[in-house]
């Protein structure tokens, strides 16, 4: 939940319009005494007056001043989505500025390690580190700096508008998350910032074709996977299809591990419920996939996602809540492989038939 809900009446309608007006109007003053009145009606607001206003909230964020509290405004879009507004109305202006305060805050780290020593570690992502000194030392227009700075700064703050979105709409997945992805990774990879959640969001794979091989029993399997928030949701899925379905032996999950991840309805805060491991997860080259990781880690091999189960090495268990709670995942199993086709896969492995 972005927002706890504040009781306090306030006449959203209007309030909105008026800072419709004086965005247009480029009115800074009443801009910001609006955008306040605006927050604080929001979060009094029934689920019915928020539908309408996401969309409005987000299509202000290109016309913020991009040093303005624009990761704030999304906040309030995506507080709008998670009362019912729809996703794909406000996904595009969302996961815009998502990506810009990316790459602004990529932009950031490069400036600043140009400017700067051997060792010279980028500093912590707090508003605190910016002065004047700060400013000059990334260089260029004062303005594009601080802009760069602030982007370094607040850029986790779109991380939950985005995932609004993100969760709860397959379609805004294939329209914007391939391109988001590196940059958010690569940001993530200088360890001054929290991006799991994103990444991990914008790596979800939809009506996505695996090939599994179950190399104990020399089976295989064609399965289609989509909405999956990491490899525990996977792991379950897979034991559930296979295992549950009677293709391979093992144990399979219980009924309650399958339903947490599956259902459409989330469950509220975190639950006692257990899943155990069926398989060892393995690449072609027999590299471990962890449980840690994602359906993407899935190497493709002749266009298909190829994944290999093995007996599990250990015993090995996990909280069976999903990763995302507002988005179930599916993993069908659509056909049976012949052997000549297992025998083919298998030559893609570091095993024989």
């Amino acid at each position: 939940m972005i927002f706890r809900r504040k009781q306090k009446p306030a006449d959203l309608a209007a309030v909105m319009l008026e800072l419709e007006q004086a965005v247009a109007a480029r009115d800074g003053d009443r801009t910001e005494r609006v955008f306040n009145a605006a927050m604080s009606g929001l979060q009094s607001a029934t689920g019915t007056e928020c539908v309408p206003v996401g969309p409005r909230l987000a299509a202000l964020l290109p016309a913020f001043p991009p040093t303005g509290p624009r990761p704030m405004l999304a906040t309030m879009a995506g507080f709008c989505v998670e009362r019912g507004a729809d996703p794909a109305a406000c996904a595009e202006p969302l996961l815009n500025g998502t990506y810009r305060d990316l790459l602004d805050a990529l932009e950031f780290a490069r400036r600043w390690a140009v400017a700067g020593g051997a060792g010279d570690e980028l500093p912590e992502a707090d508003e605190k580190i910016i002065d004047d000194a700060l400013i000059a030392r990334l260089g260029g227009e004062a303005h594009e700096a601080l802009r760069l700075a602030l982007a370094w700064c607040s850029v986790e703050q779109w991380q939950p508008p985005a995932l609004a979105v993100l969760c709860r709409s397959a379609e805004v997945r294939r329209r914007h998350a391939s391109a988001i992805l590196p940059a958010c990774r690569n940001l993530a990879a200088l360890e001054r910032h929290d991006l799991k959640c994103l990444a991990y969001a914008l790596a979800i794979l939809d009506d996505e074709p695996l090939v599994v091989l179950h190399r104990p029993t020399g089976t295989g399997f064609e399965v289609r996977i989509g909405g999956i928030g990491d490899n525990f949701q996977l792991h379950t899925l897979l034991a559930h299809v296979l295992v549950g379905g009677g293709h391979v032996p093992g144990t399979a999950p219980s009924a309650e591990s399958v339903r947490l991840a599956t259902d459409p309805e989330p469950a509220q805060g975190r639950t006692g419920a257990i899943a155990s491991g069926a398989f060892e997860l393995l690449t072609p080259d027999g590299e471990r996939i962890w449980n840690e990781g994602l359906p993407d880690d899935i190497p493709v091999v002749e266009g298909r996602r190829l994944l290999v189960l093995d007996e599990p090495m250990y015993s090995r268990s996990w909280n069976a809540d999903r990763f995302f709670p507002m988005l179930p995942g599916t993993a069908e199993l659509t056909r049976v492989l012949s052997a000549d086709e297992v025998k083919t896969w298998l030559t893609y492995t570091c095993w024989t038939s």
